[in-house]
This record gives C-alpha cells, structure tokens and sequence, in this order.
C-alpha cells in the first residue's frame, strides 16, 4: 500500500487499560494477593464460589480507583451499584464477573498527553470502573490439557477507558506512558505489562479524512508491551485500509496481536454490551461515598508527574528534556526534587548529577533508584563543594562521588579533606603556578596572543597537572587568561 493511500485515512484509536490494583488481599473477599505464589494457594471458598458464601467490597481497591479518578480528572460517583456481567469464564469458578455497568465509580475526565515534538493534546477519560480479575489458563507446550491457575481470580483491577480521541501511534504510546506513572506515582498498581499487572485493549478504526462518522471498530488484544501497542495499531491500520480499499466491509469483532509476526488475527465476532446480560449484583449492597471519604482520599495524593514537570521547569528554571527524564520514574523524580530542595539556585547542577553520575551507576548495575546508597543530603553535600570553589567537577565525579558510593554513611566534605581533594592552591600561589606555566611555553604563549585563543585549553591541562586537578577551574580560567593578556 502506498504513503499516499494509507495517508487519506484518519485512525481513530481508543484505549482500555486493566490496571491490578496492590491491594494485600482480593476485591471481594480475604484471599491474599500476590504475585508469584504457587499455583491455586491463595484461594477460599469465596473465590472458588461454593454456596452459601457471600462477597465484600475492598475498601482499599475502592480508595485506590478514587486516586486514579482524580489524577485524571474525573468526576466521582457518589452511589455506586455493582453489577454481574456473565460470560464464559472457564478460569473464573463463579461464571460471572462482579464489576461496574451503570454506575462506573469514576466518568467525565481526561489526561494531558506530551508527544515528541513538544505539542500536547488531551485525550478523555470516559470511565473508570472497578471489578475483578480472572484466573489464568496455561497452555504447555506438547501438552493437550488446559491447567488453570485460580490466584488471579478475584484480584482487585480498575478499567481505565478512553475516549476515540488518540489519532497515531505514537499518542497511544504516550498516553500508555503517561497512564503507567499515574499508577506508579499513586502506588496503586506496579505497571509491570510483562507481569500483566498493566494490560491495555486498544480499539481500532479507520475513516476517510474529513469524513464526520467513525468506521467499524476492532478490539485489539494480547499486547504485553507500549512497544507492540503501536505495533498492533500499526498492523491494524493498514490492515483496515486495504479492506476498504479493495470495497469490503470490516467486521466488528475481537482480534489477538501475534507478537512474533506483528499481525492480528480474528478471535471471535464482536459481543454487544446486551450479550453480557449485566443485572444488579444482588450479594452487595449500594457503595456509597460521603463527603468525609472523598476529602480523605484527596488528601492522601501526592505529587503526580506534571505537576513535578511544573515546578521543574517554572520554579527551577530546567528544560523539557531534564524535567521530562525527571519525572519519567517516580524514585529519580522524588530524589531530584529533595536534591533541588537542598542546593537552591543549582538545580541544573542537581539534575546533571542525577541523570548523570547517579543514573550510570543505576544502569552498569541493573538498579533502581531506590537501591541508590547514597541520600540527596550527600549528594547535595558534592554540588555544595562545587559551587563554593573548594573542589571541581572532575575531581568530584571521579574520586569523591566514588568514595561516597563505597562508604554511603560519609560526609561529603569530611571524606574531600580526608582524601586531600579540597582545592589548595589559592591566590598568590595559584598565580605562580600560573606565570610558570607560561614560562615553560613562550612559543604557544607567542601564539595565543596572535589570535590562537583555542590554545587556553592546553594551559588549563598543564595548569591542572600542577595542581593536581585541585585547582578552582574558575579562579583558574580568569589567572591564566589574565596571564596571558598581559
């Protein structure tokens, strides 16, 4: 298909992201949640639906899906009715799943969206609705049995659905981004896709630009990455145009994304909401939310990643760049704000020692932030040394910092003295340095002063080699060209 054809198409893509919730135990009942346990451990008589028995809302998943309806935006449902939604569940033992149809616990909002170029757009929030996760059913390989894990079964999620506003690709990507540090931010769900903590459904149509009605949509599904995201709407896309192209139809149905070749395939015709038969769940009562909770639970957020992204670039003075690898994860992004805090007026400075030294000994280690040794108080301690002239960036990052690493419970300053790494060579002295530095090079000196200013490097090297790197580089700078001006 050519660029030309494939560009007088408008996609239209809407999201439906499953977030599980890290609630210690199921949505409506005791069992434990965790992941990892051995199969069919954490399971009772609730989960596994025998007679008589009766589910109860978890509290804590309901806080949880009011954090994430008011970091986008939302507007929150006061009463709350859950509902049953039946449908062939072969690793859910009730055969029904206990969720939210009329009464989504939270409607009406929207997420802002940063893309590569800078531009925003945002996109809707038509709900957030909480129900249950079901289990898992295993395929080995060369095995014709089907085996069921029922640990999932019952776990807490949240659906986070969009509205059709995502245009390409590479806004679903961003807005998946974006949807991901609001969970890990509000600590509600560790958005590990790979885990299947965070699964997304993408809903997919194509319409001839300047057209006023929306195509057939496509659910897509089995997407375990932001990656095969784009991929799959990216298949899905050209797979719809060519249909259409060639005068067919597209169906309505529900179509699995094959990593491996990059292509859907059909799974089954497309339910309408009236085959899922839902009804009012009869074991549970009406969810109400007074006022007393709500306040409460709006208290308990924290800062979410734009409004750090604010106060970085506004308050702090950085760029889009640093601010955005800022508050890409939420441990670099608390760190940097209580380094920023710590050495006010350098927070340019704190932001190169974060996304530099502090992130390349993350990364040659396989670390997380939160694995980093040493505090921001230490680290505010390296930049204090600094921008006071007592020790330069080099000596700081190569001997200091170092040091630090190995023995996380010094002092910044303590441990440059006790190294000898405090600059030393001051005032007059530094000036003798200086002239003789000059002296041992009359030709280059001849050359500077004809016009060759690029040769002020080579006198800082051997400058720097005489002082043993201790010198103020500043302080430095100014002697020597002073020196040689003269």
């Amino acid at each position: 298909m050519d660029d030309a054809t494939l560009a007088s198409y408008q996609p239209v893509i809407g999201l439906e992201v499953h977030a599980q919730l890290l609630t210690h135990s199921k949505m409506y009942s005791a069992d434990e949640n965790e992941y990892g346990s051995l199969p069919n451990t954490n399971l009772s008589v609730i989960t596994l639906a025998h007679p008589g028995t009766l589910p109860r809302v978890n509290r804590t998943a309901v806080d949880f899906a009011m954090k994430m309806g008011l970091a986008t935006n939302c507007q929150i449902q006061r009463e709350n009715v859950f509902a049953r939604k039946n449908y062939f569940y072969p690793d859910l033992p009730k055969g029904y799943q206990i969720t939210q149809d009329k009464t989504p616990i939270c409607y009406g909002g929207h997420l802002d969206i940063r893309l590569a170029d800078g531009s925003t757009r945002r996109i809707g929030i038509t709900r957030i609705h909480m129900e249950e996760d079901a289990g898992k059913s295993m395929h080995l390989a060369g095995e014709t049995e089907t085996l069921v894990d029922l640990n999932r079964a019952g776990v807490p999620l949240i659906e986070i659905v969009s509205e059709p506003d995502i245009r390409t690709e590479e806004e679903a990507y961003a807005y998946l981004a974006e949807i991901r540090k609001l969970v890990e931010y509000l600590s509600i769900c560790d958005g590990n896709m790979e885990e299947g903590s965070l699964r997304c459904d993408a809903n997919v149509s194509v319409m001839k630009k300047g057209a006023d009605k929306f195509g057939t949509k496509v659910e897509v599904k089995n997407m375990n990455s932001f990656r095969n995201v784009q991929r799959a709407i990216e298949h899905e896309v050209r797979r719809q145009v060519a249909i259409l192209e060639k005068g067919g139809e597209v169906d309505s149905e529900t179509r699995g994304f094959d990593a491996a070749s990059g292509t859907t395939s059909g799974q089954r015709s497309k339910e309408t909401l009236n085959d899922y038969r839902y009804f009012p769940e009869p074991d549970l009562p009406p969810l109400v939310i007074d006022d007393a909770w709500l306040h409460r639970v709006q208290a308990e957020l924290p800062a979410l990643p734009q409004q750090l992204y604010a106060r970085f670039t506004g308050e702090l003075g950085l760029g889009d760049y640093d601010a955005s690898v800022l508050i890409d994860q939420k441990a670099v992004a608390l760190y940097f704000d209580e380094l920023a805090r710590l050495t006010p007026g350098s927070a340019k400075a704190a932001a190169n020692w974060v996304m530099g030294p502090v992130k390349s000994y993350l990364n040659e280690r396989a670390l997380d932030m939160t694995d980093f040794p040493l505090d921001p108080g230490q680290l505010a301690g390296i930049i204090e040394l600094i921008d006071a002239g007592k020790l330069n960036y080099s000596v700081a990052s190569k001997q200091l910092f170092p040091y630090l690493l190995e023995h996380p419970t010094a002092n910044a300053t303590g441990a440059a003295e006790q190294l000898g790494l405090l600059t030393k060579t001051e005032g007059n002295e530094l000036e003798g340095l200086v002239q003789q530095v000059l002296a041992a090079n009359p030709a280059k000196v001849a050359e500077y002063r004809a016009g060759k200013k690029s040769l002020v490097g080579m006198f800082m090297g051997e400058l720097m080699k005489l002082t043993g790197g201790k010198a103020d580089p500043k302080q430095a700078n100014q002697l020597l060209r002073q020196g040689l001006e003269a």
